[in-house]
């Protein structure tokens, strides 16, 4: 596969992330993990794309969205990083010095396209107002979809049809300090990322859950996989006790008659 071929589907898998927010209505492929290890079986090196996905997404735990305030976008990072791994035989610690880089370029990229976003909005507002759906249809689905996706097509592209040798020039030109602190920072954000995700865990009704998880994994020795399975077991029986309860609750509610009451 010649690089323009992968620079061009690498890209088309940028866009596809960036449709799950904008059209397919959050589907969850808009994730670090999601689109590096869609890279990497594009490129044909899936087990890369997964450790760099992976890697990626455990640092974008860590960045909380804000109100109007703009993370850097990690899922951009995430792809180009991929790519970079895939096609420069790097490993996953290399490649998160890409990964931050182009993810902060992306947060540049969104403040300016939800600017120009914005003003298109009012383009929409105007036409529903004089009763031109079509163009507002148009203005949402077709410009505003469409600036996104060169937004994401292009930078990745660029950094894929022309960047490899660059990358790795720069890379190679990044001192041993600068590389170290970046990798050391990337851990912390990780173990960051993994305490917001405990502090999600840890409440009343999911701590026995957390500490059933650690116990089979810890003094049974079953795999991350077997864990996972006991726990959707676990959540199918659990939710087929709460919608029986709740039908129960319902055919006593049907068949109370409040009349009963006053014939008394």
């Amino acid at each position: 596969m010649n690089t323009f071929i992968s620079a061009v589907l690498v890209g088309l898998v940028g866009v596809f992330c960036m449709w799950d927010s904008r059209l397919l209505g959050r589907l969850n492929f808009e994730q670090p993990l999601v689109g590096a290890t869609l890279v990497g079986l594009l490129l044909g090196d899936v087990p890369t794309g997964l450790a760099v996905g992976a890697a990626v997404e455990l640092v974008s735990m860590g960045l909380v969205q804000v109100g109007a305030a703009v993370p850097p976008d990690m899922v951009l990072g995430g792809i180009v990083a991929a790519a970079f791994a895939c096609l420069t035989d790097a490993s996953a610690e290399t490649a998160m010095t890409i990964a931050i880089p182009v993810a902060v370029l992306g947060q540049l990229l969104g403040i300016v396209f939800r600017s120009i976003i914005a003003a298109l909005t009012h383009v929409a507002d105007s036409a529903i107002d004089n009763g031109k759906f079509k163009t507002a249809y148009r203005m949402h689905i077709c410009v505003g979809t469409g600036l996104y996706a060169v937004m994401y097509f292009l930078p990745i592209f660029l950094a894929v049809f022309v960047g490899t040798d660059l990358v790795q020039a720069i890379v190679n030109m990044v001192p041993e300090w600068l590389s170290t602190g970046l990798n050391v920072s990337t851990k912390i954000m990780t173990a960051y990322g993994l305490a917001l995700l405990l502090t999600m865990m840890i409440k009343k009704g999911m701590t026995p859950f957390l500490f059933i998880g650690f116990l089979l994994a810890a003094y049974l020795n079953l795999s991350v996989i077997a864990v996972a399975l006991i726990g959707v077991c676990l959540a199918v029986v659990f939710m087929g006790f709460k919608f029986n309860g709740s039908h129960v609750a319902a055919g006593v509610d049907s068949d109370y008659d409040p009349l009963e009451d006053d014939e008394d």
